[in-house]
């Protein structure tokens, strides 16, 4: 059965000599594993960099009941960023939202709420100028709700200037100090695994705290 969705490229995997294994969150079927063949060769009709993290598509894909992996029958981006792939804060923040995002999310189902609020969030990031240090913050303990697991009443703990801009929109001018950041960082990520069986070391948080520091 074929099936025209829109999608989110989570992560792609090497397989043999030029294919791909991609996993990409789709609005209609949810998370999806995708084999391309060919696509990391010279004379592939269809670049590689349209599976790169967190890359917005047009699809019309195969759909088969209990199969493990499907096939892509049309692509194409949907939406070309304008700013996340040249700016260095904004990549690191984007490359760890990305891996969030695939080891927390694994519905196989329709997922259109979770869906649009990815979609929105990442491009307004994509329109920012300036203020969105703590983007990947505020993005997390919003996805936290989608996830049925929502932060609100267990972050008391946080400082309450902390947790003023967790809850704040994402354009609000005032923001973290670098501590502030990283000790929010933290309680996300340990909140996260506390919820999230699988999520393990979050291996993009390193680069993140450096490039944001």
């Amino acid at each position: 059965m074929l099936v025209k969705t829109r999608g989110l490229v989570f992560k792609y995997f090497k397989y043999k000599d030029t294919s791909i294994i991609v996993k990409i969150l789709t609005e209609q079927l949810g998370v999806q594993t995708y084999i391309v063949n060919g696509v990391r060769s010279k004379k592939a009709n269809t670049k590689i960099a349209l599976y790169q993290p967190l890359t917005f598509l047009d699809l019309v894909v195969y759909s088969k009941p209990n199969a493990e992996m499907h096939r892509i029958s049309e692509i194409r981006c949907s939406e070309p960023f304008r700013s996340i792939p040249y700016d260095i804060k904004k990549s690191a923040i984007a490359v760890f939202l990305a891996e969030v995002l695939y080891k927390s999310i694994k519905e196989q189902e329709e997922c259109l709420p979770v869906f649009n609020f990815i979609h929105d969030s990442i491009f307004s990031l994509d329109t920012f100028e300036e203020g969105f240090e703590d983007f990947h913050l505020q993005f997390l303990y919003n996805l936290s709700n989608y996830l049925g697991f929502g932060m609100a009443e267990s972050s008391s703990i946080l400082d309450d200037y902390i947790l003023q801009i967790l809850q704040a929109p994402y354009n609000k001018v005032n923001r973290l100090s670098g501590s502030q950041r990283k000790q929010g960082l933290a309680f996300i990520i340990e909140f996260y695994k506390t919820h999230i069986d699988g999520l393990g070391e979050v291996r993009s948080v390193d680069v993140l705290k450096e490039v944001l520091a």
